[in-house]
């Protein structure tokens, strides 16, 4: 039999598998529920793929190339309504917001992200030395030269911009090309550009007041059509969760990934005890940790299979509003910059395991004090200061081991097992996220206690 009848197996298969979550729906299981066996379906799915068929096969390449439609066109979707979620959700916070309190709940945002990063900067460090991780003996390949000698180029165009110009960019001088999401600056410049809008709007309050009301109805109107755009979305998150893990399980490289073992086992260990340091901080503010995971578990479950913290967005927001009883300020402002700074997975954990993983090769003792201090100072300033920057966890370890005068090739060589690692970095980035949000909030007072301890998961 040909290729094509396969093909044609694996696609009705997949057809089988979205009917049967289509079914679930209709039986009213949670959604909660059918994330969780999208996933499982999922890895189940591209495992067999992977066996029957090997390793990048032509059949599970071309099948792919099918249930990218499901999964890349679910992402695409999230993106799509991501900058009108931004704008009009920053718009619509800030006008309803004392306009007082809006530095406040700025500023402590930003600290939530950029501490939290400190911390993850720390735990990285700690578990990279627990496992006595080092860059010494690893092999580069032909891939893993040629992605060194790529991040070489982009680290010198990156340094070519200092810190200042990067921050100087998020002001957009168009912001209309900014709201294309083309820009490197584009969520933030469309965050900036959103609160200058509604500033300028509670400015004309006293003086055109008219003006005024009918601007803040019109917000209230785009505000209201966006969020069922989102929740039209979302309904679809299982079956773009099914996809997407079925491509990445079929496509990995189980050899790569077995040759780096150690690596990762000690990059989910970091990440896993992050996330619990996550929980201990709830608990410290009276929060309950258990209700924040059953909350927020599809969204979390949703990053971690699509690796995008700003695909995730719609549902970040979503949950810290309806499940968690956030502001709709605090979880818009913590959400949308917690898509470019203070990310603890990417721009905390990460650098800094590869730090001290590189430090020793270099006659550094990467626990000596002074060394340690030094890489979590620039490991948290690094998580703001690239937040106009794509490219996530890769600038983000470019600049740091620039900073601390370590050589940068061995981001190249970890280039086989990124995919995997960054699954984990992005649900936790999310989960960053919504904690400040869920902070920020609880610190102003205006967190609904009732909502975030409710048992109650309201459904999309």
């Amino acid at each position: 039999m040909n290729g094509t009848f396969y093909i044609i197996i694996n696609i009705t298969i997949m057809a089988v598998l979205i009917y049967i979550l289509l079914y679930l729906r209709r039986k009213r299981v949670s959604f909660t529920v059918r994330v969780m066996l999208a996933l499982i379906c999922g890895i189940a799915f591209g495992a067999a793929l992977q066996l029957i068929y090997g390793a990048g096969s032509q059949i599970v390449n071309s099948s792919n190339t099918w249930f990218d439609v499901i999964g890349t066109g679910y992402i695409r979707l999230l993106r799509m309504i991501v900058i009108p979620l931004i704008f009009i959700s920053i718009v619509n916070a800030i006008i309803s917001q004392d306009s007082k309190n809006l530095g406040k709940m700025a500023a402590q945002i930003i600290a939530i992200l950029i501490i939290t990063t400190a911390i993850s900067a720390f735990v990285g460090a700690g578990v990279a030395k627990a496992f006595n991780l080092t860059s010494e003996g690893l092999v580069a390949g032909e891939k893993e030269q040629q992605a060194g000698l790529g991040l070489e180029q982009r680290l010198e165009d990156f340094q070519s911009k200092p810190i200042q110009q990067q921050l100087i960019e998020i002001i957009p001088i168009n912001p209309f090309y900014a709201m294309t999401g083309q820009g490197s600056s584009a969520t933030l410049s469309v965050v900036f550009f959103a609160a200058v809008v509604a500033l300028a709007a509670i400015g004309i309050r006293k003086s055109k007041p008219e003006a005024a009301e009918s601007f803040v109805n019109l917000i209230n109107i785009l505000h209201a059509i966006v969020m069922r755009m989102v929740t039209m979305v979302l309904r679809l998150t299982p079956y773009g969760v099914l996809a997407l893990m079925t491509r990445f399980v079929s496509n990995s490289d189980f050899s790569e990934i077995a040759r780096l073992i150690q690596f990762v086992i000690a990059s989910y260990v970091a990440l896993a005890i992050m996330f619990v340091i996550h929980m201990a901080i709830l608990m410290v503010f009276g929060l309950n940790p258990i209700s924040y995971v059953r909350k927020s578990a599809p969204v979390l479950m949703f990053a971690f299979s699509s690796r995008s913290s700003a695909g995730t967005l719609p549902l970040t927001i979503n949950n810290q509003v309806r499940n968690l009883g956030v502001a709709d300020g605090h979880a818009n402002l913590a959400g949308s910059l917690g898509t470019s700074i203070g990310q603890n997975g990417c721009a905390g954990i990460y650098p800094a395991m590869l730090a001290v993983m590189i430090a020793p090769t270099v006659g550094i003792n990467p626990m000596a004090p002074a060394f340690l201090i030094k890489l979590i100072i620039i490991t948290a300033l690094a998580s703001f200061g690239i937040a106009g920057v794509g490219g996530g966890a890769t600038f983000a370890a470019l600049t740091v081991l620039s900073a601390m005068g370590l050589p940068v090739g061995l981001v190249g060589l970890l280039i086989a097992i990124e995919p995997l690692i960054d699954m984990g970095r992005t649900l936790l980035n999310v989960s960053g996220s919504m904690l400040a949000g869920v902070l920020s909030s609880k610190f102003m007072g205006e967190l609904d206690t009732e909502i975030y301890n409710s048992r109650k998961i309201e459904e999309v």
